[in-house]
């Protein structure tokens, strides 16, 4: 059994614990593991170009180690059928990690989107589902200040739906949180108590809803509320939602996107109309990941927008959720 590189408890408060840890593995794992490094040197040469959607600054990155996320069978058959590139014993044996409260890893991602990406898998192979781990997620975000913490369901772009994980990525890199500060004002409080608001973005171009508090409990409650709302059907393992969280001054920002489908129509077209891409937390957060050089030379503000509108509930299921967690209060 390979030997863990660091361990870390969530119950350690000591400032900048786990980011010295975090910083130590990566240099570690970007000297010692040959298919990180090399991923890594040429994610500073990846191609991207801005775009401007409703208004909103968006980014395109051309990417092409991530045609195995963007490309993955996540069937039950196919699933079944591979094994679990997270689980320890299936892991390369150059990868290193940080056992944190022996419930969770901390690895390097070998495919990074950011230039600095994190994969944070359960130790146990247990599926993906968000609902008993929310405050895992919120711990995370905390003892990782300078990181954005993401969460894919399972039929929402997680590669591994059999696999609890989240994944964390550098602050500063996603649009949704860059300009967060200034993207706020233009939204509603639905629910604005003192010690928790939840904002709806009213021109994003999909349906984005906001959380904010210092208070885990609240977060908790909400979220919970939010949930038991949200569309959701028997063949369906939880109701289809992508997370980002942030630690920033005291307080987490979650933002939430609940969703209607997994991949949009032009995943599966035949014709020249095709654009392989399968939206996640990153893509809804504003940076659009195209593994196929034809894809990023050929989208347009038209196809993003289109891609957020299919694959995001409606303004009427939003309406009904904003209206029923108003009647909570």
């Amino acid at each position: 059994m390979k030997q863990q590189a660091l361990i870390h408890s969530l119950t350690d408060k000591s400032p900048n614990s786990l980011r010295k840890k975090v910083n130590a593995l990566i240099g570690q794992q970007l000297s010692t593991w040959n298919l990180a490094r090399q991923n890594y040197e040429a994610l500073a040469t990846v191609e991207s170009k801005e775009m401007n959607v409703w208004g909103f600054p968006m980014r395109i990155q051309f990417n092409p180690s991530r045609i195995i996320s963007s490309g993955a069978k996540v069937d039950p058959q196919s699933i079944k059928q591979r094994p679990c590139f997270l689980c320890a014993h299936n892991r390369p044996a150059e990868q290193q990690g940080i056992l944190i409260d022996n419930r969770y890893e901390v690895l390097v991602n070998p495919f990074p989107i950011f230039p600095r990406h994190l994969t944070i898998p359960s130790v146990q192979h247990i599926d993906q589902k968000i609902a008993t781990h929310f405050e895992d997620m919120l711990l995370l975000a905390q003892h990782l200040p300078d990181y954005v913490l993401f969460y894919n369901g399972p039929q929402c772009g997680a590669s591994a739906p059999d696999h609890l994980h989240f994944q964390a990525g550098n602050k500063g890199f996603l649009p949704i949180e860059a300009h967060w500060s200034r993207w706020r004002k233009l939204s509603e409080a639905i629910i604005k108590q003192p010690q928790f608001i939840l904002l709806r973005h009213i021109t994003y171009p999909h349906t984005l809803l906001a959380m904010e508090s210092a208070d885990i409990s609240q977060l908790r409650l909400w979220f919970d509320r939010i949930y038991a709302l949200l569309p959701h059907n028997a063949n369906q393992p939880e109701p289809m939602i992508n997370l980002l969280c942030s630690w920033k001054k005291g307080q987490w920002i979650i933002w939430l996107f609940p969703r209607d489908l997994h991949r949009p129509d032009c995943y599966f077209a035949k014709d020249k109309t095709k654009l392989l891409i399968s939206p996640a937390s990153v893509d809804l957060g504003g940076v659009f990941i195209t593994p196929r050089k034809v894809d990023f030379n050929k989208i347009t503000e038209q196809n993003m927008l289109t891609i957020l509108e299919e694959v995001s509930i409606d303004c009427q299921q939003a309406d009904n959720i904003c209206n029923a967690l108003q009647t909570m209060k």
